[in-house]
């Protein structure tokens, strides 16, 4: 399905147009609906409070007794980024109130399965427990907590997943969605959820006087790991995620995060001076979702604890092995999905389903949710991707678009057919659910049905939203290098993006079928000649195919990036796509 360039074109407020921020920015921030500067204050004194957060004091209360008594702590995290540095913010939090006391564990995935389930407080039980911490998960454990609870084990939830009628009766719950939570940035992500609940713990040791008064620890050190797992968990940064993975992605360019960050970062060759959300989107989280995918994530969150350098760069190197096989599977995975829907359908049928499911047996459990995106992004439809899983279960990985909330669509559907899902969970525009390998089929023609019931012909058409135009002088290494720092960009506050038509001057394929290109930057009225310099360009995962075959003309989408290479910095484009000018 190739997309559609649309220009969206707001109007700029007088206060940013008589502000210092640069003219490109205006426009972007305009786009992404900044009217005032103000809203662009990331100062950690414009974080929101936690005490809106429901259950918060509860769970304070219990963590800070914990402490104070000595008791026996377990984090129970989850098994993809956001889960890894919810639970290594939690254990170094924890150590820096001077608890000890404290270890953790994380489920398997293709053993135990997603939460806090009865099988994990059995693992659990062995290590003594007086509390059970889960991170990133937990609102929807009701048979764990409760059997955690008849062993005599205290449970305090922290999750931000959406939360169900029934909630597990645990002895607090500290969720943003949750019934009655008035924390406003429901968008929080797990291990943002983590740092409030350490906030808050901080504030109760501090109140009961367990800190010297000048030894109260700073909260600021953990920064890292949060925008680590906010960009991870591809959550919307609103301004407050905004806050927190700015000031993270300070701490990581400075040089004052985690020795596992830096390692991470080095494995993949980025520049830590100028990480930027982008970085820990597409380098650093996909080496530490790779434990987690193929193997057992306590290798990534070892990464994360330990400040001995040397064993956090033989961890980021195993971690990057074992991303680098995760490619290789992926791309097998892909390559028969493809065939697997080339037999069923035309991609350029226009009775193309408004969702689609696909399982092969072969297939890699811990890879589907990727293989799903990669799927979503060629069909631009929901798309669920399913793998065995134990015994006669399969489970699925679900990607949406914008539009339709997938976990909704599950929730719909097992609501009127309650034998066809074992369980779920998930967001918006990502979930999970394991359903009996039998009921496939009559799965697939209800998740059809009912993604139909939520689209039409015009939420399925994919549109790239541009920022405009960018004139030759603005066309430059330094706009590009004002534009990287300008954000954090990421989810719902989107990386700029821009068209303009250009000549093609050169072009050739390089690496695993990228196109890298050499271009010209033509006047958009083409009654208007120009003679500009050659800019370079590269278009990943395209081929010539997706170059007009009689013209040399094109208009395409980019973005503006700043290319290192040798210690040499260059403007290169990235384009997203090509239409015919």
């Amino acid at each position: 399905m190739k997309p559609t360039i649309k220009r969206c074109d707001s109007k700029i407020s007088d206060a940013l147009l008589n502000s210092d921020i640069h003219p490109l920015l205006q426009r972007v921030y305009a786009n992404r609906n900044i009217k005032q500067p103000d809203e662009l204050n990331y100062h950690l004194d414009q974080l929101l409070g936690f005490n809106a957060f429901k259950g918060m004091t509860e769970a304070a209360d219990v963590i800070a007794d914990a402490i104070i008594n000595g008791k026996a702590i377990m984090i129970i995290g989850d098994y993809d980024a956001d889960g890894a540095t919810s639970t290594a913010l939690m254990i170094k939090a924890l150590r820096m109130f001077g608890h000890e006391n404290v270890s953790y564990l994380v489920p398997n995935r293709f053993e135990y399965g997603y939460g806090l389930t009865p099988q994990i407080v059995d693992v659990a039980l062995a290590y003594k427990p007086s509390l059970i911490i889960t991170v990133d998960n937990g609102i929807s454990s009701i048979d764990g907590v409760k059997h955690a609870k008849e062993h005599g084990i205290q449970v305090v939830v922290t999750d931000h997943h959406l939360a169900a009628k029934q909630l597990p009766d645990a002895d607090a719950i500290v969720n943003p969605n949750q019934a009655g939570c008035a924390f406003p940035s429901k968008c929080i992500a797990g291990v943002g959820v983590a740092f409030y609940t350490m906030l808050a713990v901080r504030a109760n040791l501090r109140e009961s006087k367990r800190f010297e008064s000048n030894s109260i620890p700073n909260m600021a050190c953990l920064l890292d790991l949060v925008s680590l797992g906010t960009v991870a968990d591809v959550v919307a940064l609103d301004k407050n995620n905004r806050i927190l993975v700015e000031h993270g992605l300070q701490r990581i360019r400075d040089g004052r995060c985690s020795s596992g960050i830096s390692a991470l970062l080095s494995v993949a060759n980025r520049n830590q001076i100028s990480c930027t959300s982008m970085d820990l989107a597409f380098y650093v989280a996909p080496r530490l979702n790779a434990a987690g995918r193929l193997e057992d994530m306590s290798q990534g969150i070892e990464c994360l604890i330990s400040e001995d350098h040397q064993q956090t760069d033989s961890i980021a190197s195993q971690l990057h092995s074992l991303n680098t096989k995760r490619r290789d599977i992926e791309k097998g995975m892909l390559d028969d999905a493809f065939e697997l829907l080339e037999k069923r359908l035309d991609f350029n049928d226009d009775d193309l389903p408004a969702g689609l499911c696909i399982y092969d047996s072969s297939w890699h459990q811990g890879v589907i949710g990727l293989l799903a995106s990669r799927i979503k992004e060629k069909v631009y439809r929901p798309v669920i991707a399913f793998a065995d899983g134990v015994d006669d279960e399969i489970k699925g990985s679900a990607r949406s678009i914008p539009g339709l909330h997938i976990r909704d669509v599950l929730d719909a559907i097992a609501t009127e057919n309650p034998e066809l899902i074992q369980k779920f969970g998930g967001h918006a525009m990502a979930a999970g659910l394991s359903i009996a390998r039998e009921n496939y089929d009559a799965f697939s023609e209800k998740f059809i049905a009912e993604v139909e019931r939520h689209l039409d012909a015009g939420d399925l058409e994919k549109t790239i939203l541009s920022d405009g135009s960018v004139s030759i002088e603005e066309m430059s290494l330094d706009a590009a290098e004002v534009l990287q720092f300008g954000g954090p960009w990421g989810q719902h506050f989107q990386e700029p993006i821009f068209d303009d038509r250009f000549e093609i001057v050169n072009w050739k394929i390089i690496g695993e079928n990228h196109l890298k290109l050499q271009l010209r930057l033509t006047a958009q009225d083409p009654s208007v000649q120009t003679k500009n310099s050659v800019i370079d360009a590269i278009a990943f995962n395209k081929d010539e195919s997706a170059l007009p075959r009689n013209s040399g003309l094109i208009r395409a989408s980019y973005r503006m990036s700043v290319n290192e290479f040798r210690n040499n910095k260059t403007l290169q484009l990235i384009i997203d796509c090509i239409e015919p000018a």
